[in-house]
């Protein structure tokens, strides 16, 4: 990067901590700690939960999704305004009425301790892993297209964040977040322009989304159909969004205590209702839009030559291995395709995009060619002897922000990919320090704590678990073929099980506590073990479809179990 590049990412990242510090100067207890004294207002709530949810894996790896996979991936998100309707009308009213710490608290008002304990460990085990995930994406990329080193990017990405969360508490989360979001759209609104500004003359944005319209980029709606009928490995779709992503939002929202959190800290419950809906109303299309990006950078390589493998440092080390002369050949014929594709889709006399799409299908057999051409590159990666990262979805868009975009815009985009992480891990951080303390600790020890005692307790349990995600995030090199996925894939082992228990224990009085605890390890066993079969290939299911499998198992059991007890 060039100085105002390094300038902006260091009085940007500075900037944040600083005001960070500053806003979040409170009384030393828990309730400012980690709730704000419950005084905070609608748009600091809604940032907080869309902050919260959009880390840096958004930013980064969903362009990429686009880019490869088109945008269907936004149908994840249709379950989640139905889901933010329930909540409001359920799960918020009791939560405030109760003034919950967690989430977690109501279980055991509701069944008893080990209930409470078993689903409060539950979502520190999956927060604590995702979370690694969350500081480790960045990290990994950056490293990688930027020469850093893994470990000292980690522990930049992780430890400037881990000064203010334990240092501010829930306040310096807030109200960094709402800054964060600022600057992160700003980012991203100059990024959605530049692309659009480096197409070439002849081609205008509604040309950009005629041809990734005619790639099957735009396919924003698909049934998950195929000639043998419904794809249940199909993992995106309109079926899987609306229900899997349903019970997913609605487990997440209501039952992680990352963004319970969030709307805890309201001042009222109306303020919490307000935040929820208008998350469920904004979010589909900032998810629509991000995507969007990855189309149109998609388009902008129709016209310019295209890296045969985004990650850069994956073909250097290939040029070190066995596979150093055959990478040659590929990359010389790949640059003659790429030339070919540039001669006939940049035609002198300004020929209409959609002549020149239908003159040979230039787009559609270069697309052909580089797939053959990049599965070979990936096949050589997952050769034991090389060691390699075939995973190339997460470094598209930042590599064309190094490659294309103008000094300093580089700069805030890096401090946009910071940001964005550090605005999701500082919340994760405070809500697992919060679950620590207060379901776990509190319970364990006899002896009642002081108020500075529990003050004390809230920032050491917060600096250990940033050390221990950035220890996670050290050792998550392989997490799969898009860090958004990965992310996902691991909330859907445990969201769907936790929601059954807040199922059962909102709307079926009747059932007692040892049925719901019975059944609540029953199903998550059988959810994790569905997941390995998949992982090997005996099953084929869409990870999407494990909460509502956790969710509906737990219900049916849980009432099962309790009807054999009282029959018995």
């Amino acid at each position: 990067m060039s100085s105002p590049d390094w300038i902006v990412l260091i009085v940007t990242l500075i900037g944040i901590i600083i005001y960070g510090l500053y806003k979040s100067r409170a009384e030393k207890n828990l309730e400012s700690y980690f709730l704000c004294n419950r005084s905070a207002p609608w748009p600091l709530i809604l940032l907080g939960i869309m902050g919260t949810q959009a880390s840096a894996v958004t930013f980064l790896s969903a362009p990429g999704q686009a880019y490869t996979d088109g945008m269907r991936f936004v149908q994840y998100y249709f379950g989640l305004p139905l889901a933010m309707v329930v909540l409001s009308v359920t799960f918020v009213p009791v939560f405030h009425k109760l003034k919950l710490f967690t989430a977690y608290e109501f279980l055991e008002k509701r069944f008893d301790g080990k209930t409470r304990t078993f689903t409060s460990l539950l979502f520190l085990l999956q927060r604590g892993m995702s979370t690694g995930i969350s500081i480790s994406a960045p990290s990994i990329i950056l490293s990688s297209l930027l020469g850093w080193d893994i470990l000292w990017t980690n522990i930049l990405m992780g430890g400037l964040l881990i000064i203010y969360t334990v240092t501010g508490g829930a306040k310096a989360v807030a109200y960094t977040q709402q800054l964060q979001f600022i600057i992160i759209f700003a980012g991203m609104l100059m990024a959605g322009y530049m692309v659009v500004h480096l197409l070439p003359e002849h081609v205008g944005l509604s040309d950009a989304l005629h041809i990734s319209g005619k790639a099957g980029k735009l396919n924003v709606i698909t049934s998950g159909r195929n000639e043998k009928g419904f794809n249940w490995n199909d993992r995106y779709n309109i079926w899987s969004g609306m229900i899997g992503g349903f019970f997913l939002a609605l487990s997440y929202f209501g039952t992680d205590q990352s963004q319970v959190g969030r709307y805890l800290t309201a001042r009222s419950t109306r303020e919490s209702k307000i935040g929820l809906l208008l998350n469920g109303l904004v979010k589909v299309p900032m998810q629509f839009a991000i995507l969007l990006l990855g189309t149109l950078v998609f388009s902008y390589y129709q016209f310019a030559k295209e890296p045969l493998f985004f990650n850069q440092t994956q073909l250097d080390l290939l040029a070190k291995t066995k596979y150093a002369d055959s990478l040659k050949i590929v990359l010389k014929a790949y640059d003659h395709l790429q030339d070919q594709k540039i001669a006939q889709m940049n035609p002198a006399g300004g020929t209409p995009i959609e002549n020149r799409m239908q003159e040979g299908l230039v787009m559609q057999k270069a697309q052909q060619e580089q797939v053959r051409l990049r599965t070979t590159i990936k096949r050589w990666l997952d050769d034991k002897s090389v060691k390699g990262d075939s995973n190339d979805t997460n470094y598209i868009f930042l590599r064309f922000v190094i490659d294309h975009l103008p000094r300093g815009l580089i700069g805030l985009l890096i401090a946009v990919i910071f940001l964005s992480a550090w605005g999701s891990v500082a919340a994760a951080l405070n809500s697992l320090a919060s679950a620590t303390i207060n379901d776990i600790h509190k319970r364990s020890i006899k002896v009642p704590l002081s108020v500075e005692k529990e003050y004390q307790y809230s920032r050491w349990y917060t600096l250990a678990w940033g050390i221990f995600c950035v220890v996670i995030a050290q050792l998550a090199y392989n997490i799969g073929n898009s860090l958004i996925e990965a992310v996902n894939v691991l909330g859907s082992l445990f969201y769907g099980v936790i929601l059954g228990i807040f199922l059962v224990a909102f709307y079926i009085k009747k059932i007692k506590a040892t049925p719901v605890f019975i059944s609540a390890v029953v199903t998550e066993l059988f959810v994790i073990t569905i997941h390995i079969l998949n992982q090997k290939g005996i099953l084929e299911i869409s990870f999407l479809w494990l909460n509502a499998i956790g969710a509906i198992g737990v219900v049916l059991l849980s009432y099962m179990i309790n009807w054999l007890m009282v029959d018995s």
